[in-house]
């Protein structure tokens, strides 16, 4: 999953754990597919992964067209990068994928590489950082003219839950809270086409990737399991900043446990995507 190529001073949330790098796992086998459907590669030759994380779907974008564009993914964390190179060694694709340590906001480009790339693509990175501009800034300079800007993130006020869950209207709340102790943005999803605006880029696209499930389906245990993950990732900052009681908290996630298994549980949840292309 394309996570956290971020600045130096900004803050991931939920952390580096095998466990956390388990969860982005499965959300990459559940996103990737719509994701790739949604980018409607062609005849790409140059693809930029900002926030490649895992780099599952970095080697999915590079896998995905008759072309099989060069695909190089940046990516800050050292641990999420050498699981990446690790996996692109085991499926032998090292040839069509590279691997770069960096920041987001300070791309490790080469001098001939800047405006050289068809598709510059990030996702889950801009909610992680304290000024997005900086980012598409330097995705933009990255990208060629004629070519794709693409970015997918989140906007945290749009998720909703049936039946009611005791609890997880605080719970929710406390988590997007959470972001904004860190100087991040949990609504940054609503702004992309702004942001792509202010960078300069046309013909700009916006749209949504459904992310939810209801119960009866393979697929639910993994979204339930992926909700109650991520907030139980954010739980230090959220005990941290006063935000709820350990006890409301642990009452809130047992709760969670208890609802997936409700035979007419549903979540409703959508990623904010939004494309533009350079024009000069």
């Amino acid at each position: 999953m394309s996570t956290a190529s971020h600045q130096s001073d900004s803050h991931y949330i939920h952390g580096a754990s095998p466990a956390e790098q388990e969860r982005l796992s499965l959300l990459n086998d559940l996103l990737n597919q719509a994701c790739l459907k949604e980018m409607n590669m062609d005849a790409e030759q140059r693809i930029l992964d900002v926030g490649s994380g895992l780099g599952q779907f970095t080697r999915l974008m590079a896998r995905s067209t008759a072309t099989t564009p060069t695909v190089l993914g940046i990516e800050r964390s050292t641990e999420q990068l050498a699981s990446a190179r690790r996996y692109a060694e085991e499926a032998q694709e090292e040839q069509i994928v590279q691997f770069r340590q960096g920041d987001a906001t300070n791309l490790p480009l080469q001098k001939e590489e800047w405006n050289s790339f068809d598709l510059v693509h990030a996702r889950f990175v801009l909610e992680h950082v304290p000024n997005p501009a900086a980012v598409v800034s330097q995705m933009a300079a990255a990208c060629r003219i004629g070519g794709r800007l693409v970015l997918a993130d989140d906007d945290h006020g749009i998720f909703r839950l049936h039946p009611a869950c005791p609890g997880f209207d605080e719970l929710w709340n406390a988590y997007i809270r959470s972001y904004d102790r860190l100087g991040n943005d949990p609504f940054v999803g609503r702004r992309l086409v702004q942001l792509l605006h202010d960078a300069g880029m046309q013909n700009i696209r916006n749209t949504f990737i459904f992310f939810g499930d209801c119960a009866g389906n393979d697929t639910f245990e993994t979204f339930a399991d992926n909700l109650i993950g991520v907030i139980v990732g954010a739980k230090g900052i959220i005990i941290e900043h006063q935000l709820l009681s350990e006890d409301f908290f642990q009452t809130a996630i047992a709760n969670l446990y208890q609802w997936k298994k409700r035979p007419d549980a549903a979540l409703w949840y959508a990623m904010n995507w939004a494309e533009g292309i350079k024009k000069a």
